[in-house]
């Protein structure tokens, strides 16, 4: 896909994505996420991206709430591990109104206590809405086992005794080391000019003080695998075996993913939900996941069943792997498992505002953005024998943690 980028003397990159649709997609990244917290400030990135939506310099809540869903349009933000996004889809006429709200909320927020202090509780019910659901919550939990010791392991929510701590001092200091102007990506893709889109993010964007401290990540040990239980009033039991693996900069990320994608991954056919699911039909939900973070990466395998069922389930995982591992793909199955990820990696391109985050991404992780023929190409290029070596690598059971949410016997 065409795309130009332009950057401003303060180091903000605009990124232009021409399109010829009525409707627009808009967002805002920033290279700050969980990870960059301080030392007891769990969840203070996710508070922060609360709060901007709150009370800025020149406008009060509901006047940014409103700013676009008047004009029908939507907007909205997370906070993962390593990133800050807003984003917006509209009609093409607002343009501006999307670009000014996106400058007043991200660098005009004035953070008030009495805000600060209403967001508490909602940040707070979320957490404990959260931990209601332990397919949700094992993840963070298994990530906190993972990362022991690192910031990646901190929950993106937080805890209720850190979040309940946060001062105004806590969110001003983290802007200040974190925002980087050299580290933010301004990203649309409408029906607009380069020039168009260069001059509207010039207005809006130019006048940012430039902020580059250095960043300051710790790349995670790799520890020895553990084995844990927790049991909790629970009905299933929920289980989690996983590793620590490549970055989004490892030779192997593209054969990952496309191993991952047949072992476990997107739809029904795949190779963990034919046999655990279709064949002996003992959990509902099981998939594997690779998620490449930007100095490590995270290969987990996700399942939920019957207490009854949980040991069979698990001698059934690693059965797969083993059969995966003794007898590797041959050059007809490796061929049957590109196209079926190369067809949903196409259809993914239909979904505008997930396509222009992940362009955004890229021009953050890797300062550019390959074409879908590119990215097919690295797929297509994947050999039996590299699918054989990360098989090897990354399925070996001695190094998989395994994380398990257990039901109380009575």
């Amino acid at each position: 896909m065409e795309y130009n980028v332009h950057t401003l003397p303060n180091g903000i990159r605009l990124l232009h994505v021409p399109s010829a649709s009525t409707i627009s997609h808009a967002c805002i990244i920033i290279n700050t996420g969980s990870r960059d917290e301080p030392e007891g400030k769990a969840g203070l990135a996710h508070f922060i991206e609360h709060l901007i939506f709150k009370r800025t310099e020149k406008r009060s809540t509901n006047q940014i709430l409103n700013r676009l869903e008047s004009v029908g349009a939507d907007l909205n933000a997370y906070t993962t591990k390593e990133y800050t996004c807003v984003h917006a889809s509209f009609l093409n006429p607002y343009l501006d109104r999307t670009l000014d709200l996106f400058n007043d909320i991200i660098f005009h927020s004035t953070f008030p206590e009495e805000e600060m202090d209403k967001e508490k509780s909602v940040i707070l019910d979320e957490i404990a809405s959260y931990l209601d659901q332990p397919e949700e919550a094992i993840n963070d939990d298994f990530e906190d086992m993972l990362f022991a010791g690192n910031a990646l392991g901190n929950n993106i929510l937080g805890t209720t005794e850190s979040v309940s701590n946060f001062t105004r001092e806590d969110v001003l200091n983290f802007r200040r080391a974190n925002y980087r102007t050299n580290e933010i990506v301004i990203a649309v893709l409408g029906n607009y000019s380069l020039k168009n889109v260069v001059t509207k993010g010039t207005k809006y964007f130019a006048d940012v003080k430039e902020n580059a401290p250095s960043q300051n990540r710790i790349k995670p040990v790799n520890l020895n695998p553990k084995t844990t239980t927790i049991y909790k009033p629970i009905m299933q039991a929920h289980c989690i075996l996983g590793t620590q693996t490549y970055s989004t900069h490892h030779q192997n990320k593209a054969g990952l993913m496309l191993l991952n994608n047949y072992f476990g991954g997107n739809g029904m056919s795949s190779v963990l939900n034919l046999q655990i699911r279709e064949k002996y039909g003992i959990a509902y939900t099981i998939e594997s996941n690779f998620s490449p973070l930007s100095d490590t990466g995270i290969f987990s395998i996700y399942f939920g069943t019957d207490q009854e069922k949980y040991v069979k389930a698990l001698s059934l995982i690693f059965k797969e792997m083993k059969r995966l591992k003794d007898n590797p793909l041959n050059e007809l199955q490796l061929q049957k498992a590109k196209n079926k990820f190369i067809g949903q990696i196409a259809l993914s391109e239909e979904n505008r505002i997930g396509l222009i985050i992940s362009m955004a991404k890229s021009l953050i992780d890797h300062g550019k953005i390959d074409s879908l023929e590119q990215v097919f190409e690295k797929i297509n290029t994947v050999t039996t024998k590299e699918i054989a070596q990360i098989a090897d690598e990354v399925l070996a059971p001695e190094q998989l943690n395994i994380f398990t949410f257990s039901p109380i016997l009575e």
